[in-house]
Parts: structure tokens; C-alpha cells; sequence
């Protein structure tokens, strides 16, 4: 017996040191990359859901107000009676449109969960009513109590409504370059992506733009780490934001194609632009061996109408045919295609200001005209058809050589040009300032009987991107203006106000990342500028406003400089409280009139 049981623990002993020996060789062989694993990814890498490559996807959040709330965002609406009625209302237009995998952002117990349980209800009394969810999980730079509880929530979830929720996306934007707001170091993300992903059975990944991705020129986060550590990419990419930035990345203003084509032409080009974004992250990914991770959008989109700059680019028309271009691509036989494309978004978003005007859906759940053809007449927001689409004039520079160029005036010059196109626009969305044109009895004008009323209308919210105070600018809608002969001359206009302190005047030159704001501050006496409620005669030299000049916001690392050859905003009026020190929110209105520039 003692034999026997020798032999046996000998028996023992070396199935144990082969075992030892073999799990060593595998460590090894993985550890250097042989037998196709690749150092650093996922052993157990799980497959994306098949209902990615069936179903339509869209970005949804439920908000419809702009009441502000913790870390810029939105509160919960869930103590008005009426959310959870909102939120089956839009589920309900989801449905109806086919949308029927949508991702929210966050895995908040007020909203997300009130999300699910409607979905799991709805689809408890209807088996045909038929959603699912990508949850997001929202990350913070500095909070990390509440990334653990956020985590917590999310894995809750994750687990509660398995049925629903096919995918789980850790953070939002947060590596990429750009991101100054809410940035969070990839080795950070790593570890909140790890823990998420070992208390869940679904393919996890993180939602970031594509050049972070792509580990584009620029970049200084290293994205190795987090694609070896996720199921799926899902990539975010905005041609429309890029060309306010760069009007190189890709060519938006097609000069060379005739007027009668170019709408076509700028969105077929940024639907282009759109696949080469893809198509750097798939180069990428091959280039680390990561050749089956598969790729979806995120997020992409096209704005509606410009709340930002995007002159000449956002308008229903145009929205319509990105929507169809990408919708196009996706469906198409191409192997680069993505698996999936969630739109931006399904339904305006009022809280985010300038950030404003993607959906699919107006705030008032009017279908917008890309979404026609799913919907009923009744609830869609009448809209121009395709020929209504927008796009870069061919008359785009006008060299001004007389002695005057009249903005508004009644009375005519023998030598002048006169902007006879033009927009008045407030700055953000809703606009913090509006103007009017008003034909008044004979004396309420300084001169003539139109004068221009300015109604300024500052946004109070806490929020510092948006309580920074108002502006109001002259939009040329077919023109820039060449105004470089009235380098030595003079902004002239009659005011009529008794806003308190000081106010900014000028113009901008150039746009995106060549915008440069030409304004000067003046206090009363100034310049001929007073505020004690009578006209007044108001001329600024060109040189006191080119010394006041500056990049544009946001364009503080370009090269932006003062260019009269290419005067985009031709008269401006603000109230930038960091520029003037006044006492905020003031409503005072102010009357302009007989505005030219003079030689």
C-alpha cells in the first residue's frame, strides 16, 4: 500500500509540473504575441450582439428644457409628473420611425433607470414593442466618488435589464486631445473600464472621437491600452464640427463644382470625410494586430440649423442628406463599413446652447425632414425640400472700393456699397441677444424712420459657459467683404441707450479656426459713445479697434489673425462681462443707427 501510494503521489507530482510547464509555454507564447494573440488584448474578447447590424441606432437623451444642473448637465425632469409620460412619448416616435437600439449617456437612477423600466414595461404589455439600449456610464475628471457610484449604478443595470441592455460604453470623450472640460487619462479609464467590464456579461467598450482612436498627428494620448481592453470601438466623428476648425481636413466649401451641384457635392464630401475617419481607426487597429475588433459610430450627425458658425453648412436640407449618405453607406456592400451608426441625435437638446440643433426630432418632437418619409404628416415640422440646401457661394469675397460701405442707413451715398443681405444673429443658442429692424414714426430714428433695437438677453443659468454675457453680429448671407482700403479709416454708427458701463463694438474677420474679434470696449465719453439716453454720433478708428483685436474664442493655439481682405461680421455689438467688469444680466435695450465704415 505505502508502494502504491508512492507511485501514485510521483504520478501526482509530475501531471502537476507538466501542467505548471504548459501554462508557463502559453503565458509565454501569448506574452510575445504567437499563435495571433496579441500582447495586451482580451482572451475572452466578446462578440458585438447581431441586433448592432439590424437594427437602426440613435443617440437619445430626454431632456426638453434648458434647466441646468450638476457638472453643466441637465437635472432629472422626474419630478415633473409629466417625464416618465415624456420619455414613452419619445421610445413611442422611436418606434414608430423603426429606431429601435438607442444609447444613453449616463447610468443615472432618475433618468437611465426610468428609461429601462419604461422600455421593459412597454415591452411587457406590447411583445411587438421591441428596444434595446446601449447604457453608457458617465465619467468625471475629479469626482471619484461619484465614477464609483456612477459604476455601480451602471453594472446594476447592466445586470437588472440583461434583456435590454446589449452593450455597456465607459466615458464619453474623454481622451481625446481636445477634450479640456472633462479630460481623463486613458491608465484612469483603463482601470474604470476593467472594473465595469468584470461585473457584467456584455461587450464593453468607450465612446471617444476618432482621432484619439486613430492615434492621430496631434494626439498625445496613447490608445493601445484601452482598445486591447474592450470588445468594440465605437468612434465618433463630426466633419461639420471639423470644418469650423480647418478648412483643409476636408474640402467643405467645393468651390470648383458649379452652385447648382455644390450642397450635393459639400455632403457627399462629408460623408467622404466621415468613412476616412473610419478608416484611420481600422488602419490603426490592424497596424496593433487588433484586425477582427470590430467598429461602430457612436455618435455623427449633421446640425439643422447653425447655432454655432456653421454658415453656409446646418440647415434641414443638408441634415438630410448626411443622414441618407451614412444611412446609404451602411446598408451598402463595403467591407470598411462600420457595424453600426448611432445618429446624433434623436431630439434637440436646448440645454447645451451652441451644442444645440442635431436631432432627427425638433424640442417639440416635430419630425425634421431628414425623418419624413418615416413619419406622418402631422407631426412633421414643415421644411423645404432638397434644392432648399445650403452651401459656399461662389461670391464669397467682395472688395469694397468706394469711400463708405453702409450697413443700415435710410438715406443713400453717392459713394458707398451698401450690405443689402444680411442676418442679425445673437451669440448661443437660445441667442443671448436679439435685433430688429424697426420702421418707426419720423423722429424715433436718428435718422430716416428704421433704426436697429437691440434686446440684450444674457443668459443667468451658473453655468460659466454661458452666463459670460451677449453679443449680436451682422451675418452677410451670400458675402465676405474685402474692407482692407479702410485699414486707416473708421467704424462709425449713432447709439442710443442708457445701458450701464461699458459696451463692445467692432467686427470679426475670418471664420472657425480664423475667426478673430475685432472689438473695443468703450465707456461713456469714448469715441463719441454715451449712454444718457440721446442719439449720438460714435467713430472708432481702425487702429484703436485692430489693437484691440484677438483670436476668437476657441482659437487661442491657431494662427488667427486680423484680415480685412475676408470681414465675415461686419458690425458687432457685445457686453463680455470679463471684458467689461459690468454688473451682469442687464436687459437695457439700445438703438443703433446709420452704420457704415469710412475711409
Amino acid at each position: 500500500m505505502q508502494t502504491t501510494n508512492l507511485n501514485s503521489m510521483k504520478s501526482n507530482m509530475k501531471r502537476v509540473i507538466y501542467a505548471l510547464v504548459a501554462s508557463l509555454f502559453m503565458s509565454l507564447v501569448a506574452a510575445c504575441g504567437g499563435g495571433g494573440v496579441v500582447p495586451g488584448a482580451l482572451s475572452d474578447v466578446r462578440p458585438l450582439p447581431s441586433d448592432f447590424q439590424t437594427r437602426k441606432a440613435v443617440n437619445y437623451s430626454p431632456y426638453r428644457t434648458t434647466l441646468a444642473g450638476v457638472n453643466n448637465k441637465p437635472t432629472a425632469e422626474s419630478s415633473n409628473a409629466n417625464f416618465r409620460a415624456n420619455i414613452e412619448q419619445d421610445l413611442q416616435l422611436l418606434m414608430d420611425g423603426k429606431f429601435t437600439l438607442i444609447r444613453l449617456f449616463d447610468s443615472s437612477t432618475d433618468v437611465s433607470k426610468v428609461v429601462l423600466d419604461v422600455i421593459k414595461a412597454k415591452q411587457t404589455a406590447n411583445p411587438n414593442f421591441n428596444m434595446r439600449v446601449m447604457l453608457g456610464v458617465w465619467i468625471d475628471k475629479s469626482d471619484t466618488n461619484f465614477n464609483q457610484l456612477e459604476i455601480a449604478r451602471g453594472v446594476k443595470l447592466a445586470n437588472d435589464y440583461k434583456d435590454i441592455v446589449l452593450a455597456v460604453s465607459v466615458g464619453n470623450e474623454t481622451m481625446v486631445s481636445w477634450n479640456t472640460w472633462n479630460p481623463v487619462p486613458p491608465a484612469t479609464m483603463l482601470g474604470y473600464i476593467q472594473t465595469v467590464r468584470s461585473q457584467i456579461k456584455q461587450p464593453v467598450t468607450t465612446d471617444d472621437n476618432w482621432a484619439f482612436f486613430a492615434k492621430n498627428t496631434g494626439e498625445i494620448n496613447d490608445p493601445k491600452k484601452i482598445v486591447n481592453a474592450i470588445d468594440f470601438v465605437s468612434v465618433h466623428t463630426y466633419t461639420l464640427a471639423d470644418s469650423l476648425h480647418s478648412d483643409t481636413k476636408w474640402d467643405w466649401k467645393q468651390l470648383a463644382v458649379p452652385e447648382s451641384s455644390r450642397a450635393a457635392a459639400m455632403m457627399q464630401a462629408a460623408v467622404a470625410g466621415a468613412k476616412a475617419d473610419v478608416s484611420a481607426v481600422r488602419t490603426y487597429l490592424d497596424g496593433i494586430g487588433l484586425t477582427q475588433i470590430p467598429i461602430i459610430i457612436g455618435e455623427t450627425g449633421w446640425k439643422a440649423e447653425a447655432s454655432n458658425g456653421e454658415f453656409y453648412r446646418a440647415h434641414p436640407a443638408n441634415q438630410k442628406k448626411y443622414f441618407d449618405g451614412m444611412s446609404a453607406w451602411l446598408n451598402s456592400t463595403e467591407t470598411a463599413k462600420p457595424k453600426a451608426i448611432f445618429t446624433f441625435s434623436a431630439f434637440d437638446e436646448p440645454w447645451k446652447g451652441s451644442d444645440d440643433k442635431w436631432g432627427l426630432f425638433t424640442v417639440e418632437r416635430k419630425a425634421r425632414y431628414a425623418v419624413h418619409d418615416l413619419y406622418p404628416a402631422g407631426i412633421r415640422e414643415p421644411l423645404p425640400a432638397d434644392a432648399a440646401a445650403v452651401f459656399y457661394p461662389d461670391t464669397a469675397n467682395v472688395k469694397v472700393s468706394t469711400n463708405r460701405f453702409t450697413l443700415l442707413a435710410d438715406a443713400t451715398n453717392a459713394s458707398e456699397v451698401r450690405l443689402t443681405n444680411f442676418d442679425i444673429y445673437g451669440w448661443d443658442t437660445p441667442a443671448n441677444a436679439y435685433g430688429y429692424v424697426l420702421d418707426t414714426p419720423a423722429g424715433a430714428a436718428y435718422e430716416g424712420s428704421n433704426y436697429l433695437k437691440i434686446v440684450p438677453s444674457p443668459n443667468t443659468s451658473s453655468d460659466p459657459g454661458k452666463n459670460y454675457g451677449w453679443g449680436l453680429f451682422f451675418k452677410p448671407k451670400s458675402n465676405e467683404y474685402d474692407l482692407s482700403e479702410f485699414a486707416n479709416g473708421t467704424l462709425n454708427f449713432r447709439i442710443k441707450t442708457t445701458y450701464q458701463g461699458k459696451l463692445e463694438f467692432g467686427f470679426l474677420t475670418g471664420s472657425g479656426s480664423s475667426g478673430y474679434d475685432v472689438y473695443v470696449a468703450l465707456t461713456s465719453g469714448q469715441y463719441g459713445y454715451s449712454n444718457d439716453g440721446a442719439w449720438h454720433q460714435v467713430s472708432i478708428p481702425m487702429s484703436v479697434l485692430r489693437a484691440a483685436g484677438a483670436p476668437s474664442y476657441g482659437n487661442s493655439d491657431t494662427v488667427a489673425t486680423f484680415n480685412l481682405q475676408k470681414v465675415t461680421q461686419p458690425f458687432v455689438v457685445a457686453d463680455r462681462y470679463s471684458k467689461t467688469s459690468n454688473t451682469r444680466f442687464q436687459t437695457t435695450e439700445i438703438g443703433v443707427d446709420e452704420i457704415y465704415w469710412s475711409k
